[in-house]
């Protein structure tokens, strides 16, 4: 046996236990520093989560007294405009009635004179009375010519909740925007609509129309024509009986040229409709939705001042997806509604839907 050797064995085997430790002390330390930033991002956010509960319920407490105010205004309104309607139409009778009872007994006395004279039996009588019956008769003979008019009572009945409804819609804000898309963006397969509010893709050649940097000449892409830069905004889009879109909102001074990365790096907040009937927020990496049903309608809302874009179902307003960004400049609404094909599918267009009352 070498020298020394009995003796360094121990002495290895204690280092070994001792980095071993060591080891072990830094693995429970880094999870100690990972338990401990983890905490501290739970409180944080369960301190995040009950201030935003309560500013939430500040905000749903504010929309609803919104609306039940319009809905008391409204409700006095019409029982004003109920109460008017009903002292003119009494006034007017009353009038009438006083009118036609003033009438009647004239009518009544006329009558009781011709009575009398009818039944004078004496001829010279009679006759020498004649001479004064037609001045006796005057303003006893009236015609009727009764002209009535209905008390309003359709104004108060009928389909009244949607009555009520359209007349506080103009109080609502915000409604479905009437945007409309800008045709000096479109690139040039797509086709829009006489009043730009609905795109397609076309078969035929592209359209000859003048290149520039603000045209899309590879995306089958187009801006909507009015650009935000702050606010609240919400607008619809119909997307039935497609397979294929992209909508969302896009940097004024985004990219327009080449192939194109929808993304928020890019300077693109979308969502997707793909293979058919998956929905994917344009995020990185791609973010599937959770759909239940195809969708036949999109509602987009902005939120500038507050960065957010949130996308829902807009046939049951269920969320789809929302955004938090601090946008940086102005944005513009952004349309693809994919390219058609040979075999019938996806030749349906995007329309803008406006709400119109």
């Amino acid at each position: 046996m070498p020298r020394g050797t009995a003796v360094d064995q121990p002495w290895m085997g204690a280092l070994r236990s001792w980095r071993e430790l060591k080891e072990q002390l830094q693995a429970l330390q880094d999870s100690e520093r990972e338990h401990t930033e983890a905490l501290q991002l739970l409180k944080r956010q369960l301190a995040e989560t009950k201030s935003s509960t309560k500013s939430l319920r500040t905000t749903i407490g504010e929309a609803f007294e919104r609306l039940h105010r319009l809905l008391r205004e409204r409700q006095k309104a019409m029982l004003e405009e109920l109460e008017a309607d009903t002292a003119r139409t009494l006034t007017d009778i009353e009038q009438k009635v006083q009118r036609y009872s003033q009438q009647l007994r004239k009518v009544q006395e006329g009558a009781q004179i011709l009575q009398e004279r009818l039944a004078e039996t004496d001829r010279h009588t009679f006759l020498a009375g004649m001479a004064s019956l037609s001045e006796r008769l005057k303003g006893k003979i009236h015609e009727t010519n009764l002209t009535y008019e209905d008390f309003p009572t359709s104004k108060y009945t009928g389909p009244l909740q949607y009555t009520i409804w359209k007349s506080l819609f103009q109080d609502i804000h915000p409604v479905p925007a009437a945007l409309t898309l800008d045709p000096g963006t479109a690139h040039q397969r797509l086709i829009l609509s006489d009043d730009c509010t609905i795109v397609a893709y076309g078969n035929l050649h592209p359209q000859p129309l003048q290149d520039s940097p603000k045209r899309f000449d590879v995306e089958v892409s187009v801006l909507g024509s009015e650009a935000f830069s702050s606010g609240v905004h919400y607008w619809e889009v119909v997307v039935a009986e497609k397979t294929q879109w992209v909508i969302g909102l896009a940097h004024e001074a985004a990219s327009r040229k080449g192939s194109i990365q929808i993304q928020p790096s890019r300077g693109f907040y979308c969502i997707v409709m793909h293979d058919g009937n998956q929905y994917s927020a344009c995020t990185e990496p791609w973010t599937r939705l959770n759909v239940r049903d195809k969708l036949d309608k999109v509602g987009v809302f902005l939120d500038y001042d507050q960065g957010l874009l949130i996308f829902y179902n807009a046939d049951d307003m269920s969320w789809l997806y929302t955004f938090r960004e601090k946008f940086p400049g102005k944005l513009c609404s952004y349309f693809s509604p994919g390219q058609s094909h040979a075999n019938g599918k996806n030749v349906q267009p995007l329309r803008i839907n406006t709400v119109r009352i």
